[in-house]
């Protein structure tokens, strides 16, 4: 039986009422918050780190658009001007494997930052969620928690970003969470200094990697083909040959993975290294054993690269992450599910927010966007069942596992984002549910954010 204690009634101030709340501001809450202000709603974003970004500034994920090639169709909007800002506050570098910019995840955090001063956002940043307030089965808002205390901010329509659907699952939505041990792996990134650049760059051009490299003992990926004489920013060799000789434990042999940028000034970033199993993402224990033993990891790899990859003999740790990334946990059962078969042939559906180029990339299927092919996605997948007033965007929205292997990248969550950002403003707008909205207005309005919606 497991020991509790019943807390006493509270009166919780109310700090703020609003048109939208969006909560969590990674990619898609982001971009949720900046469309739904464009739009003319009344937005406040809540965070509970100190900087806006999630994935790229808070995990260290600076490869956007790293499945981009000459014939990839994008779907515009906030996400192209996530690349394109960043770019022009010199915060932004060319991609080692595509024709994106890789972003520079300190560089991003004022690049957030101005999006959201310019677009009028009022950012509530060291705010984490704990409670849905709930009106029947209509949420009203969240009741968060910082230094301040406990606090309520209420809205007409709440946006959930969280990645993990956390408040949707309070709320009482149905959600589905993948199984433990399906789950795709946690990922703890760093970035290094001290590189040689001309050596390490030679022996990446004596020995390109490829896509297909990504096929080893432990791991096996489907491609369908083309991807695999593809250039791949891979590295495998260093760390098979440290477990060869006992510098890593043989049986970490799942640390390998892709690097992003690497600078004149021997910044090697976006090290993409360690792959954790069997972390649940929604559990703080499991957390911390997984951030621990992560970085542990990483300092083995660190370690192997210094003996066994050339130009990375004076190789240091530069940083790390804030906190570890994570791809997969729990996602709503929605109005809609997207298919395996959505995402690999081009579904089209008439309450399309946004396109995606066919871009599919966990649960072992690789597939880089290089025909022009790409999918719609629905409005209904951010639609959680069993709850009034609210939508659930990023990495949350309903679909199977390889709906979410597309939907769950960065570029994606935007796109859903600023779908939902206008959809919650006109539906604020309108004072009605957002189940009920004029789709028509919506999609006129994304078309006018530059969002390619067909």
């Amino acid at each position: 039986m497991t020991d509790f204690i019943t807390e006493p009634a509270r009166h919780v101030p109310v700090i703020r009422r609003t048109d939208v709340l969006v909560v969590g501001s990674g990619p898609g809450g982001l971009a949720a918050a900046l469309a739904a202000a464009r739009a003319g709603a009344d937005v406040a974003l809540v965070e509970r780190f100190g900087c806006f970004g999630g994935n790229i500034t808070v995990v260290g994920v600076e490869g956007l658009a790293w499945y981009r090639h000459e014939q990839t169709v994008e779907a515009g909007g906030i996400g192209r001007e996530y690349e394109d800002r960043a770019k022009a506050m010199g915060a932004a570098v060319p991609e080692s494997q595509s024709l994106s910019y890789e972003l520079d995840s300190e560089g991003f955090k004022l690049v957030a930052d101005a999006l959201v001063a310019e677009a009028g956002v009022e950012g509530m940043l060291h705010r984490q969620f704990v409670a849905p307030v709930m009106e029947g089965d209509r949420i009203s808002g969240v009741i968060v928690e910082s230094k301040a205390g406990r606090e309520a901010i209420l809205a007409r329509v709440v946006i959930d970003a969280t990645g993990d659907a956390d408040i949707a699952t309070r709320a009482g939505a149905a959600v589905v969470k993948t199984p433990l041990e399906e789950m795709q792996a946690a990922s703890v990134m760093f970035h290094l200094a001290g590189v040689n650049k001309a050596a390490f760059m030679a022996e990446v051009r004596a020995d390109p990697q490829t896509y297909k490299d990504w096929s080893t003992g432990e791991w096996q990926v489907e491609t369908d083909g083309k991807e695999d004489d593809m250039f791949s920013p891979f590295l495998k060799k260093p760390f098979a040959r440290a477990i060869a000789e006992g510098v890593i434990p043989a049986h970490l042999n799942t640390i390998a993975g892709t690097w992003g940028a690497l600078h004149d000034t021997g910044e090697l970033t976006y090290m993409n290294l360690v792959h954790l199993a069997g972390v649940d993402g929604t559990c703080p224990d499991s957390l911390t054993r997984a951030e621990i033993e992560g970085r542990k990891q990483a300092m083995l790899a660190i370690e192997a690269l210094r003996r066994f990859m050339p130009g990375c003999a004076g190789v240091r740790l530069r940083n790390f992450g804030m906190s570890i990334g994570i791809r997969d946990t729990r996602k709503i059962d929605a109005v809609y599910n997207m298919r395996e078969s959505d995402v690999r042939h081009q579904a089209r559906f008439d309450d399309s927010i946004g396109i995606y180029p066919e871009f599919i990339d966990g649960y072992g299927v690789l597939i880089i966007p290089t025909t022009g092919r790409y999918m719609h996605i629905p409005y209904r997948a951010m639609l959680p069942k069993g709850v009034r007033g609210l939508l659930v965007t990023g990495r949350a929205i309903g679909g199977d596992k390889i709906a979410h292997a597309a939907t769950r990248n960065m570029a994606c969550c935007a796109v859903a984002g600023q779908g939902a950002g206008v959809a919650a403003a006109q539906a604020a707008r309108a004072r009605c549910d957002v189940a009920e909205i004029d789709l028509g207005a919506v999609q006129a309005e994304l078309q006018r954010q530059g969002v390619r919606i067909a």
